[in-house]
């Protein structure tokens, strides 16, 4: 008779195998279907992840329900590993998140960023040129700019609004350039402006697809979203560690009776 441990185990990996069936076919499904840079971003990790889960799931399940020792050793290395992983992405995504916050603008609903608040790491991932190509075509596909146009607001509406910090940092110019409010994505900028004090006065441009997209206030406003997720995420993770660890506790015991079976056979 299969011990609690093993019974135990064995069915949180049928758990897991079930759900990572979804995980591969939404991965497929979006190799198929995806027409857009942030969509094809997603589909070989999901793909990967389903793969992985279900890979460790069945060594789990057949370790533990058919008592074969060297796949459970396996599962619980890959445990072991992941919790470990885990625990590292933790910390630090605290550390790296830890610097960077928005200013409160006078007489505004809304903050503004600036780049250099946030950590250098995640400075330096933002103004690599490959990575924001693909970040700043994710927020134009993602007409992140495009509902701020569509709110056809007054100027006393907009300075109330409480916008996001990506429409902060990257559909509108900053406060200090003193451009003439046309609408949420319009300003009239001066022929022949050039600003030494604020780049990012002389980068904007009333184009819905350039607008501030190549400014660093909205690379800051990238980056706060960013932390605010990765806390989020962080989060989640000490919760799903707890989870992990108390597994990986029942998976061992799973591994000692498997051991303990193999070197004392019993018989009905």
């Amino acid at each position: 008779m299969v011990r609690f441990s093993n019974s135990l185990i064995g069915v949180l990996n049928v758990i897991t195998l079930v759900l990572s069936i979804p995980i591969i076919g939404g991965g497929i499904w979006l190799s198929q279907r995806a027409n857009t840079d942030c969509e094809k971003f997603l589909e070989r990790p999901l793909v990967a992840l389903g793969v992985f889960l279900f890979l460790v799931s069945l060594a789990g399940f057949v370790g533990a329900c058919c008592r074969n020792s060297c796949l459970l050793w396996l599962y619980l290395v890959v445990m072991f590993l992941l919790i470990l992983l885990l625990v590292c992405f933790t910390v630090f995504a605290f550390v790296v998140t830890n610097k960077g916050a928005g200013e409160v603008v006078s007489g505004r609903g809304f903050k503004e960023y600036r780049l250099g608040d946030y950590s250098d790491w995640l400075q330096r991932r933002v103004e690599k040129a490959s990575n924001w190509r693909r970040i700043r075509s994710c927020l134009q596909q993602g007409k992140v700019c495009e509902s701020l146009q569509n709110k056809n607001q007054t100027w006393d509406q907009f300075v109330k609004d409480n916008l996001s910090p990506i429409q902060s940092g990257c559909c509108k110019p900053p406060s200090a350039c003193n451009f003439t409010f046309m609408s949420g994505t319009a300003w009239n900028k001066p022929p022949g402006f050039n600003s030494s004090d604020v780049p990012d006065c002389n980068t904007w441009q009333n184009g819905q697809s350039t607008l501030c997209y190549d400014c660093q206030s909205c690379k800051a406003g990238v980056l706060a979203n960013l932390k605010h997720d990765w806390k989020k995420v962080a989060v989640a993770n000490i919760v799903f560690l707890i989870f992990l660890v108390v597994v990986y506790s029942i998976g061992c015991c799973a591994f000692r009776n498997n051991r303990d079976d193999n070197h004392h056979p019993r018989y009905k």
